[in-house]
């Protein structure tokens, strides 16, 4: 079986105006529809070409594969600070689309809401082992269902890497409460 790198090689990549149109989906709805690939055949995606940090601010954001799954609530237990994941997200997703309802002001409306730069996503270990900035920080490379890889913005979905449909706002849920919502092996 070919990796993925392997695979990659000889394949497209995507151009600026893909990134452009990935970032403006991405932070204006459902990522719906194919992505259209440059006509070099030869050229290598730039995650394999590039480092996190000499990313343009398109590419990273592109990482981001849209899953919801960094939105979802956290508990840490206050003894052992082990962290527990909930099957709330933050009230700003939109858990019918799995897309931040304020992404440029999210930090403002929720003050908890934390960065991922190239610095903190190596120390937030809570991060899902699926997250595109995860994988490329510890050398590995784009799941098959990313749509950088993939081509399609509905291969999160049909992976199963989507919290998109069984998630529930913490707007809707008292804070006393949370721990109810607290869900194993879903990072597995």
């Amino acid at each position: 079986m070919a990796t993925t790198r392997e695979v990659f090689q000889g394949q497209k990549t995507l151009t600026d105006w893909d990134l452009d149109v990935w970032s403006e989906r991405f932070e204006k709805g459902p990522l719906l529809g194919k992505v259209s690939k440059v006509s070099d055949e030869n050229v290598m995606p730039f995650w394999h070409r590039k480092s996190l940090s000499r990313m343009t601010p398109k590419e990273w954001e592109s990482l981001c594969d849209g899953c919801g799954r960094c939105c979802l609530i956290k508990l840490e237990d206050e003894d052992t600070g082990e962290i527990h994941l909930t099957n709330l997200a933050c009230g700003l997703l939109d858990t019918k689309t799995c897309r931040c309802k304020d992404y440029e002001n999210r930090h403002d409306k929720m003050p908890d809401c934390l960065a991922i730069t190239t610095k903190t996503v190596k120390t937030l270990s809570w991060l899902p082992k699926s997250c595109g900035y995860r994988r490329i920080s510890e050398g590995r490379d784009l799941a098959w269902w990313h749509p950088l890889v993939s081509g399609s913005y509905d291969t999160v979905e049909q992976a199963g890497i989507s919290v998109r449909g069984w998630v529930k706002s913490e707007a809707r849920v008292k804070e006393l409460s949370y721990h109810r919502y607290i869900i194993d092996g879903f990072d597995d």
